[in-house]
């Protein structure tokens, strides 16, 4: 089976804009996405990257410039639908998360994001498509409904947590030691515990 993690090389992560700079946002996003392909090289796959600009990392990059739609349901339809995508902004990911993933016997496993989007997923399906607009994980699931396919979900909160916002950033520190939480750390940023929720400051 294919294993894809798609990632944008070109601006990435612009919702950490008030933060970082274009040059940080691309720095962090190749951070986690090291931590995301270390998980599944650990896991016992290997992952392929597809970027919208190149970056730098840990496994074969292809630059496709396609919207995140087009170049997964192109990629599904050329592998008949034989096709696991995990994000690239998911550095809580471990291994063992990972074997979840790929454990259910299902046609189509969805990987629930926190914010009703779809982190991850595995197919088997010929004729399963994504739609990442809105709630994509109501979508996905619907879809699979469809055309037929049984599904899975991974109820992972590893999974489900990815970094887009600044109140995302807390959870890097809190939950990992992977390339991201260093780069966070070694860029000034530390915890913040005052005022109830847990939040970050950069010195």
């Amino acid at each position: 089976m294919r294993l894809v993690v798609p990632v944008s090389g070109s601006d990435p992560k612009t919702r950490l804009s008030s933060l970082l700079t274009p040059d940080e946002r691309r720095e962090f996003t190749e951070a986690m996405l090291a931590d995301v392909i270390g998980a599944l090289d650990a896991a016992g796959h290997s992952p392929a990257v597809v970027a919208t600009a190149p970056v730098t990392c840990d496994a074969p990059v292809t630059v496709d410039e396609r919207g995140l739609d087009s170049l997964v349901n192109g990629l599904l339809a050329e592998t008949n639908g034989e096709l696991a995508v995990v994000m690239a902004d998911l550095p809580l990911l471990t291994p063992a998360t990972v074997e979840r993933l790929f454990a259910p016997d299902a046609d189509v496993v969805l990987a629930p994001g926190t914010g009703g989007g779809t982190n991850a997923f595995v197919s088997c399906h010929p004729d399963f498509r994504v739609d990442y607009h809105g709630a994509s994980i109501r979508d996905h699931r619907r879809i699979a409904r469809e055309v037929g396919a049984t599904v899975a979900e991974v109820d992972s909160r590893r999974l489900a947590t990815d970094i887009d916002e600044p109140d995302d950033l807390p959870e890097v520190l809190l939950h990992s030691n992977g390339a991201a939480a260093d780069w966070l750390r070694d860029a000034g940023f530390e915890l913040v515990t005052d005022g109830g929720r847990v939040t970050v400051e950069r010195a």
